[in-house]
């Protein structure tokens, strides 16, 4: 928004960091913009004030006059209005800083902060700064975790757009549960029972005859009793489902793409945030993939380590299988294949060359599960079969079965979680720094 006033001067209000930047600094402007006081840096006559808004943090430059007026407004956490000259200046974040001109004060805090939150580190115990994480999420480097977050959503959704899949928005209160087990969070809903949506599989599935591409991005609830550095059960999963696919490789390849795209993405569109983050995202073209047993036998024999487990994937191995080939192969990310039946769920489609295996897979990321996919069954017969065995009630999946039983093409799909991707790539040891206001065994506030 353009204004002139009564001295024929053009005044720019309430501008944008974005549109700030955009400016000709040469050219003599006053501008105005509003924020929050971050941080106060008394120099003596004058003062560096830092605001913090959309974008980050804005120089500006406050001439002091010593009141009591003046102290007030210059607290932190007050929310202000700053007019004043923009200008040049190369050691501020964004090249520029603000003479202000003045300063309006919009609100203030009624009590001081907690803690300071302009310093560069919080320090203090994870399980504190979540207690207070209202707060603490004001940090500028807890904020720009999340701002991390938003890049890798925008391009997950960009790539699987630009790439025909249609968004979708399925129920989280659900009849029966798409995973089957006891891992899901029961309710009473209006005398019936009730589930809160361990995935949106089986609504995927459903429409895959009406979109054949389609995407979610939205809370799974996971009822799992885990009190571990990697789980949470509420996380935030990135699905999507594609039918007319040849195989389950089909699902890994449009995987690849989209990560290679949302890296890609991310450099061009989060580069500060990336660089404040000291986050460095690998650079790939195809990621390999392993068979789940070969997978078991190259680290036992590489690592002098025994299998415990036939039927599923340690914490343990993870870590060693991308550690195998980090360094065998330089790859931050593999593919690891043909689960067995055992450790799949209903839909999972098994390997008709070997069917105590399914056309399924696991991504690993840095030696951590992100991504689990595969082929979906597509023949009614032969999912009622794989429901019974798995002892499910087919009655109970009606609905789901309504897709079996009227047509649907080979489709095939997977769930990422999203709170572990950021994870992995910033080094967190805990999944709950990666996640806003997160959800375990004992936690429901804030």
């Amino acid at each position: 928004m353009q204004m002139v006033n009564a001295t024929g001067e053009r005044t720019i209000t309430d501008l944008s960091i974005d549109e700030l930047r955009a400016i000709d600094t040469n050219e003599k402007r006053t501008v105005t913009t509003h924020g929050i006081i971050h941080n106060v840096r008394d120099m003596g006559d004058f003062a560096f004030v830092i605001i913090r808004k959309i974008g980050g943090l804005v120089q500006c430059v406050y001439t002091m006059q010593d009141t009591e007026e003046e102290r007030r407004i210059l607290s932190e956490e007050n929310s202000v209005r700053v007019t004043g000259e923009l200008r040049a200046e190369e050691r501020a974040v964004n090249g520029f800083e603000i003479a202000v001109e003045n300063i309006e004060l919009l609100s203030e805090p009624k009590e001081e902060l907690p803690l300071s939150v302009s310093k560069r580190k919080l320090n203090i115990a994870l399980e504190n700064e979540i207690e207070i994480r209202p707060v603490t999420l004001r940090n500028e480097q807890r904020r720009n975790v999340f701002k991390l977050q938003e890049g890798i959503v925008r391009g997950f959704r960009r790539y699987l757009e630009d790439n025909g899949f249609t968004e979708i928005f399925s129920p989280k209160i659900i009849a029966a549960g798409a995973e089957g087990g006891a891992n899901i969070f029961k309710l009473d809903y209006f005398g019936k029972k009730a589930f809160l949506a361990q995935s949106p599989q089986t609504y995927k599935q459903t429409l895959i005859p009406v979109y054949e591409r389609v995407f979610e991005i939205a809370p799974v609830f996971r009822a799992e009793k885990h009190d571990t550095a990697r789980h949470l059960n509420e996380y935030v999963s990135v699905d999507f489902e594609m039918g007319f696919i040849n195989s389950f490789y089909d699902v890994i390849n449009m995987e690849t793409g989209m990560i290679k795209y949302c890296f890609d993405y991310l450099r061009e569109n989060y580069a500060l945030v990336l660089k404040k983050l000291n986050c460095e995202l690998p650079v790939f073209d195809t990621i390999p993939c392993v068979k789940f047993r070969d997978a078991k036998e190259m680290v036992a024999k590489k690592y002098s380590r025994k299998i415990k487990d036939p039927y599923d994937l340690e914490p343990e191995e993870e870590r060693l299988i991308g550690e195998l080939f980090k360094e065998d192969y330089n790859s931050d990310f593999v593919f690891v294949t043909h689960y067995p039946v055992k450790k799949r769920p209903f839909y999972a489609m098994d390997d008709p060359e070997d069917p105590k295996y399914t056309l399924s897979f696991d991504l690993l990321f840095r030696g951590m599960e992100i991504t689990t996919g595969g082929q979906r069954i597509h023949d009614y017969d032969e999912q009622v079969k794989k429901m019974i065995f798995k002892g499910l009630y087919p009655e109970d999946f009606e609905s789901y079965l309504m897709l079996h039983k009227y047509g649907v093409p080979p489709h095939g799909g997977l769930g990422m979680g999203l709170e572990r991707l950021v994870m992995k790539l910033l080094d967190e040891k805990n999944i709950r720094s990666t996640s806003m206001f997160p959800r375990d065994t004992t936690r429901l506030n804030p």
